[in-house]
Order: C-alpha cells, then structure tokens, then sequence
C-alpha cells in the first residue's frame, strides 16, 4: 500500500468515527480547537472549528497533503512548470498580481516584464477614458462601457464590478453574456451610441456566443456612427488577425500568454472593463489582495495555511461523509454572484472523472456548488439546510464594515450569518421542542405531532470567512483564496485543475444542430433529437 493510499484510508477511518459524533461536542473535548482551527491569512479570518473533523481528524488530513504532494505541487505551480499537463501550458495567474519587479517564469521563459507593461497600458487607456482625453467618434466622452464575454471572460469581472462598483459610477459598465439577444438588448437599450465603449473579451476571438453578440454590437455602431463606430471597439485576445479583420483598432487591442486560463483571468486584461470602471487604482488593490493570499499560500506551513485547510475541509466533507453539493452564502449583497463565479471556478476546474494520467479517478472529485446572497436564501433553501435529509455544508462569508448604509442594518446582516452558522450546527432536540409546547398549554397529541416537526437535527458543518471590508484588496484575497482552494484539491485527487475539456462536447453538436436548423441536411441523431430539430427547423 503507498503512502497515499494509507492515508486516504486513515482519512476514510477518521470521517466514519465522525458520524456520530456532534461538532458542538469537540469544543469542551479540545481546548485548543479555536487556537487551531480559525486562521487568518492576507486580512482574511477562516474558520473552520464548526467543520465535523476533531483535531485527531485534522492531523489525517494534514497527513494526506503531505502524501499527496500538495507541498512539492505547489513548487511547481509557482515555478511555472506545465502543471496544464493536457495542454502542455503553466497556470501561472499569480504572475498577473505579482508586486512590480517580481520574476515569474512559465515553462522558464520570463513573463513579469510584460505583464508590468500590460498593467501600465491598461492603465494609462483606462486614464484616458475615464478622464475624457481619449473620446468617441463624435468626439463625446465615453460614460458607458458594454463587457461581451463568456464563462472565464464574464463571471470574473462581472462579480468584481458588482461587489465593488461605487453607487454613482463615473463609466457605467454592462455585461453581456448569454448569445439569447435578449442579454444584449437590455445590455444597449437606452444607451447612446456617440459615448459607448464596447469591450469584447475572447483569447481566439472565435467564441460562438461572444461573436455573435459583439457583430451585433458592432452593428448597432456602425448605424449610429459609420464605419468610425470601429474606433468604439477593444478587444482583449491574442488573435491580432482575427481582431484587426473585425475592425478593432490594433491600439484597442489587449493580449495575455496562454499560461492564463480563462476562469483565473479577471486578473488580466479580461478585466479591463473593471479597470474602466472602478479606475486602475482599485485594480492595483486588488490584485495586492490576490498576492498577498499567494504568498500566504506560498509560505505558510499546511497547518496554517487557509485555502490548504480550506480545501480538506471540503475533501473530509466531500470524500469522508460522502456530502456531495456544497452551499456558499455570502453575507453581503455585492457578492451575490460569488456563488456563480465559484461554480465555474470549482466545477470546471476539478469536474473529472479521470486523472491527469488519463486513468479512471479513485476518489469522488468537486462537490456541486450553489448559493445566493443571505439573508435572502434564508426565505429559501435555508428550510432544507436545516431540516432536509441531506447534510449540505455551507461556507458563509460576512463582511464586518459595511460599505454604504445604516450601520443598524448591517448588525442585523450579521447578527444573522452568525446566528445561522450557530444553528445549523447546534439544532434544537425535541425534548426542547416538547418543553416549550408543554409550557404554552399545548395538549400531549398536538405536542405529539408538532415537537418532530419543529426539531433541528443540527451538526451540520459551517466554513465561516470574515473580512474587516468589501473593498478591492481583501475581494482580491478572497477570489485567490479560493483559487488556491481548488488547486488543493485537484493535486489530492489527482486530476488536471486547468483544463476543461467537457465543455467541447455540447459546443461541436451545437455547430452540427445549428446547421441543420438553418436548412442544412439531416444528421444522424437519436429519435428525440431529431424531433426537436424537426419542430424548430425553418
């Protein structure tokens, strides 16, 4: 037996003498649990103390990131090395947030240098817009800004903007997304033409979805503007032909190495738009958030380091206690679409069912991520949280300072992340139940009936991350915490974190479908199929 396989047995074994046993109960049992298991990294506090572990159980963790090579992983993931392995590329984002004058190399070419002097042109571009020096056809200052992109190219800087836009923004920014024309109509609709940039976000500028609402974008300028409608446009990809034929201005056109994968690239130029709008030193901010969780992450010894903790308490949940979906319930409307941004995050990235050796995994992979913004979701699927069948583990995240508001309002917000927290792990028995029926009066059938009705189970596992403020340096610690999270994982299980080949499948049938429906001769298909493309052909 290898030394990894034992301790994915010693893990197996520690999670099924957890079962029974109450989390609540392992804070008389271990005076030390708080000491251990709450961690603070990049301003950042984690706390993992509600999780169903025991310190006993902690120590097995800690064991398999060690046999599994997460230490030596992580070596190579900084270093550049080719941790892409099917794509033959490095995963190097942190180069993206790095401080100035760092040496970051990928596959040993040096990549720093020009990812300072891409910081500085988004930078000085992003001055003049936001300024008013670089204006429009007409010569109007731009003040709207239009986002086309998908998945990596969206959800990044989509929640960024939400989490950080200011209430009265100097450039408005819209992002558009779904290739149903819908998206984009609500995304122009009242806007004038004379005064809109429009930002298209695709590394080979041939994204079906994206191509097809920029074409329509561009079009909606020409009418407007004539072909100086073009001088409206910018691109982020490193397709130079492919954006110069459709007519973005070569100045217009911002790149970055295939070293930076779509979902980790809101740090690139994909998040220019961000730049734009919040303004290049809110950007700078926030990708120091970024780095400093890197170095965190970098530095910091396994048990100490917040997204290795963070990511086998996910694993004990995910592979111990067999909890497949997980719920994220950020305390703070601006990161509403944190729950989004981590189901591409996590779900792309470790959604396999293969190693990176191409051999059928032997361990369950990525747990089924969803979520909203609290306390909405308390009047929704907090009901089955705390008295479905299954176990759902919840990582909350609650912000002490709120940024604008009544401070009152803000004490009630967490006064209720904390509560929930408390509850979903404590319960309420029935003997408590049946003692305050008892005491309104209740007579012993109602009782009866009622007391199972009003019973919480509790013991169900809590990851809780607080940070001081929602501004751009601690999103930035937050965003690469969980990117480190999820690298955790897909070393422990095995698998390829950076490649996301089950996207292909549906786009390639998608073109052959799409042929059909616009008169093209019949493929092979299954019955059901076929019916459909008969029904909606023409």
């Amino acid at each position: 037996m290898s030394d990894l396989t034992a301790a994915w047995a010693r893990l197996t074994e520690a999670a099924k003498a957890a079962g029974p046993r109450r989390i609540a109960s392992l804070f008389d049992a271990e005076p030390e649990r708080l000491k251990r298991l709450v961690v603070e990294a990049a301003d950042l506090e984690l706390d993992l103390s509600k999780q169903p572990w025991s310190l006993a159980d902690l120590d097995a963790a800690l064991a398999l990131a060690k046999a599994g090579g997460v230490e030596a992983a992580r070596e190579r993931f900084f270093a550049g090395e080719p941790v892409n392995s099917s794509e033959h590329r490095a995963a190097l984002h942190m180069a993206l947030r790095a401080p100035r004058g760092s040496d970051f190399k990928a596959q040993g070419q040096p990549v720093s240098g020009e990812v300072e002097a891409m910081r500085g042109r988004m930078a000085a571009f992003a001055n003049g817009i936001r300024s008013g020096a670089h204006k429009g056809a007409t010569g109007k200052p731009f003040r709207k800004l239009i986002h086309i992109g998908i998945g990596g190219s969206d959800f990044g800087p989509r929640l960024v903007w939400e989490a950080l836009r200011p209430l009265d923004p100097e450039i408005e920014v819209r992002y558009v997304a779904n290739v149903d024309p819908a998206d984009l109509a609500f995304a122009l609709h009242g806007l004038d033409p004379a005064e809109t940039l429009v930002v298209v976000v695709s590394k080979t500028f041939t994204t079906q979805e994206t191509m097809t609402n920029a074409k329509a974008a561009r079009d909606w300028l020409r009418a407007a503007l004539g072909p100086a409608g073009d001088a409206h446009l910018v691109a982020v990809s490193a397709a130079l032909k492919e954006t110069a034929a459709f007519g973005v201005p070569d100045e217009h056109v911002f790149g970055f190495g295939d070293w930076v994968g779509g979902r980790y690239s809101v740090w690139s130029p994909v998040g220019l738009s961000c730049v734009i709008g919040l303004g290049p030193e809110a950007f700078e901010a926030m990708l120091a958030g970024a780095a400093a969780m890197d170095a965190h992450f970098q530095s910091a010894p396994l048990e100490r380091n917040a997204p290795a903790l963070l990511a086998l308490a996910h694993i004990f949940n995910r592979n111990g206690l067999g909890r497949p979906v997980r719920a994220v319930v950020p305390y703070a409307q601006r990161l509403h679409l944190l729950p989004t941004y981590l189901q591409q995050l996590e779900m792309e990235s470790n959604g396999k069912q293969v190693t990176a050796l191409g051999q059928p995994v032997a361990h369950h992979t990525a747990q089924a991520v969803f979520g909203d913004a609290g306390t909405n979701v308390q009047h929704a699927f907090f009901q089955l949280m705390h008295q479905g069948t299954d176990v759902i583990p919840t990582d909350f995240i609650a912000v002490r300072h709120a940024a604008e508001g009544d401070p009152a309002a803000q004490r009630i917000l967490l006064s209720n992340v904390i509560a929930q927290a408390e509850a979903l792990m404590v319960g309420k028995s029935e003997a408590a139940v049946r003692a305050e029926l008892a005491a309104k009066g209740l007579p012993a059938a109602e009782i009866d009936t009622l007391a199972p009705q009003r019973t919480f189970p509790g013991d169900r596992p809590s990851a809780f991350v607080l940070m001081d403020r929602l501004d751009p340096q601690h999103l930035g610690a937050l965003l690469a915490l969980y990117e480190h999270k999820t690298f955790v994982e897909g070393v422990l299980w095995e698998i390829n974190s950076f490649d996301q080949w089950g996207v292909e499948l549906g786009k390639t049938l998608a073109t052959r479908v799409l042929g059909e429906l616009d008169g093209g001769a019949a493929g092979a298909h299954d019955p059901s199929t076929a019916r459909l493309i008969g029904k909606l052909k023409g």
